[in-house]
């Protein structure tokens, strides 16, 4: 059985949202059918984030995985919560950031890797203000015409 294809679905709003800090490759506790959902890449990471319980584990929360085609009555729900797969270093280190400084915790990207496991990349990450937001919408719009400059000065 050789994996067909590796699937990635991206948050697009957090970069520009968010101030990316530092990067984590968590993996996550599917059940049942939600595997084979996000392999058909019915998947979205649009509005989610992640969330510590009392236990100090890490789940991501509001993360949709839409109920797969094939599934009989024994289906997933597709908004559940996730427990993310960190080893305990790193799940403390999250912790104490967010408590602290009151930093949040973003899914960036989610994907399969070579052996097929669904693996959640995620971010530590600070909101960026209104200006900030209009800083990025700035810096793009610049490189943009930058390069069609470029373009045309080149042809």
């Amino acid at each position: 059985m050789s994996q067909a294809k590796n699937i990635q679905i991206k948050n697009r709003k957090a970069r520009f949202e968010y101030e990316i800090l530092n990067k984590y490759t968590a993996g996550i506790v599917l059940v049942g059918t939600e595997i084979k959902a996000i392999r058909e890449g019915k998947a979205s990471i649009a509005e989610s984030f992640c969330e510590f319980n009392e236990q100090g584990e890490l789940f991501v929360i509001n993360m949709t995985i839409e109920e797969y085609s094939h599934a009989s009555h024994y289906s997933h729900k597709p908004k559940n919560e996730r427990k993310l797969l960190l080893n305990r270093r790193e799940l403390a280190k999250l912790e104490k950031e967010v408590k602290n400084t009151g930093l949040t915790i973003i899914p960036l990207l989610l994907f399969t890797n070579d052996k097929g496991f669904a693996k959640l990349e995620i971010a530590l990450a600070k909101g960026k203000k209104l200006y900030d937001k209009r800083e990025s919408l700035k810096d793009k719009d610049s490189k943009r015409s930058l390069s069609r400059i470029k373009k045309n000065f080149n042809n």
